[in-house]
């Protein structure tokens, strides 16, 4: 009875072994299982380790500890399968229940334990070894179920193809597909939905389904659990922003780039990209003044200007305001970011209606491929991007990049580079700044009291010598003339110290960050 599956995949074999053999139902249904289960594995190891790199930073560790994690699990898995004395069919069916629920559910649970649980790596790396464990056991116990009614090099080659199949087709769909359109929440939960559907069908198809009555009833009840979350993954979404974040969410999205999240309480507008803060609109001002007026000022006529980042708007607003300005480039990645900034009234008011000035052009583009790409010179150029949290980031902080940047400013010109605290993370701060000098600009080292962040770094860079006068328009809240002379003095703990360049081969800044910012936040 144990192998009754078994028996009835080769039952053709034996009895068709000249003529061209076609597959039994039982035996379709689980080789085809083999290309399901492997697209389903690789996705719930992309999604702990995308989940990890978004939730801790770190995207290089994150996936190396993740994917490590997973494979030593699913070693244990498969090492475990020679223990199963009997029944394969039943034990496979069980498996892919269990990976069905555990693997379906898990985006959700990771999402909703990051703000409740003190030990979260625990808790990721548990549900990672789980999972891996799991999996682990299915290919042996698949090939167990067929190796009576095949040749064994014909069930290894079969099963291993559409494995390897599987996880190709897992690896381009969870970028180009899943995540853009799906969401985190909502694929694992689709994958999961296919677990329990393979265990259905191998279910509903074998010849002993009347023993499989408590199997077919799980399987039921847990393709209902997984339906409903599929359906209630965005409100799932928010009540993990809604535990994450201090105040009520006022807009929420997945975009193919990042997850772009405003809260408001009262008068305070704060903008969060994948759980980071962007600005908060009592005091971005300071902010956006402080990194815009001090290179715009010591330029003396900046006609064309160039945005690196600044999907929001809020430096355009303050470079429109210097007389002569007559292009502004704008170049950000994520076109849902601009869009956002572009059309929703109380995000208008709060850029100025930058992005409706016919003076500005917004291009949505990699900024580090826009670079190598473009031809002319710009007088200014203000590099207002996210913060070095990953190497996707980093890239864009490198000798590499700054030097495709440094040949887009035209002689005279002038270049601010927002650059992170330096007085919480001094060394990332002055390792940015040894990475401007290694390309050959001259930089001015300033930073200013952004209450919403504390003490904020940036850097003025130029071809030639920087000019000390500086020229402030009229209207602003915060830098005056002579104030700005005051944000180039540094005490000795925001003071220069050895520091790496930031190569693209080594990408130094990424960890300078991430150690720094970790001991500061604990």
């Amino acid at each position: 009875m144990a192998d009754s599956a078994a028996a009835d995949v080769g039952r053709r074999h034996g009895s068709e072994a000249s003529s061209p053999r076609r597959l039994s139902a039982p035996a379709a249904a689980l080789v085809a299982s083999a290309f399901v289960v492997a697209t389903c594995g690789l996705v719930y190891e992309l999604l702990a380790s995308t989940i990890a790199s978004y939730l801790l930073g770190d995207s290089v560790t994150q996936f190396s500890t993740v994917i490590g994690t997973y494979l030593f699990a699913m070693g244990i898995g498969s090492w475990c399968s020679r223990y199963v004395r009997r029944d394969p069919l039943r034990l496979f069916v069980r498996v892919e229940l269990l990976i069905a629920l555990v693997g379906g559910c898990s985006a959700a649970a990771l999402f909703l334990l990051f703000p409740m649980v003190d030990h979260f790596r625990v808790a990721l790396y548990t549900i990672v070894l789980a999972i891996g464990f799991f999996v682990g056991l299915e290919i042996p116990l698949l090939m167990r179920i067929l190796r009576d009614g095949f040749d064994f090099r014909e069930v290894v080659s079969t099963v291993l193809t559409f494995d390897y199949v599987g996880a190709l087709a897992a690896s381009l769909l969870f970028p180009l597909l899943l995540v853009p359109h799906l969401g985190m929440i909502r694929t694992g939960f689709l994958f999961g939905i296919a677990n329990a559907a393979v265990a259905l069908a191998l279910i509903l198809v074998v010849p002993r389904r009347r023993e499989l009555r408590l199997e077919q009833a799980a399987a039921w009840a847990i393709l209902a659990v997984l339906a409903v979350g599929m359906i209630a993954a965005e409100r799932v979404q928010r009540w993990a922003e809604t535990a994450s974040y201090q105040d009520p969410i006022l807009y929420a999205a997945s975009t193919p780039f990042q997850r772009i999240v405003l809260t408001r309480s009262g008068d305070d507008l704060k903008l969060f990209l994948n759980g980071n803060l962007q600005f908060s609109s009592r005091d971005e001002y300071r902010y956006h003044e402080a990194l815009v007026h001090p290179a715009l000022g010591r330029v003396t006529a900046p006609r064309e200007v160039l945005v690196l980042g600044g999907g929001d708007g809020l430096a355009v607003r303050e470079i429109l305001k210097h007389p002569g300005v007559e292009h502004v480039t704008l170049v950000d990645l994520d076109p849902a970011m601009t869009r956002l900034f572009s059309r929703s009234g109380i995000l208008t008011r709060l850029n100025g209606n930058a992005f409706q000035d016919r003076r500005v052009r917004v291009i949505n583009a990699d900024g580090f491929r826009w670079a190598r790409e473009a031809q002319g010179r710009y007088d200014a150029i203000v590099v207002d991007l996210p913060d070095p949290v990953d190497f996707s980031l980093g890239k864009l902080y490198t000798d590499s990049f700054y030097r495709e940047v440094a040949r887009l400013l035209a002689p005279g010109g002038m270049m601010s580079v927002q650059s992170t605290s330096p007085l919480v993370a001094p060394q990332a701060y002055w390792s940015v700044a040894a990475t401007l000098e290694s390309v050959g600009l001259n930089i001015r080292p300033y930073h200013a009291y952004v209450p919403s962040f504390g003490e904020w770094g940036f850097i003025l860079a130029a071809h030639g010598a920087i000019p000390a006068a500086v020229r402030i328009p009229a209207g602003g809240r915060f830098l005056t003339a002579e104030g700005a002379e005051r944000l180039f003095d540094f005490p000795p703990d925001m003071a220069r110290r050895p520091a790496p360049v930031n190569r693209l081969d080594n990408q130094a800044l990424v960890r300078l960050f991430s150690e720094e910012w970790g001991r500061y936040e604990g």
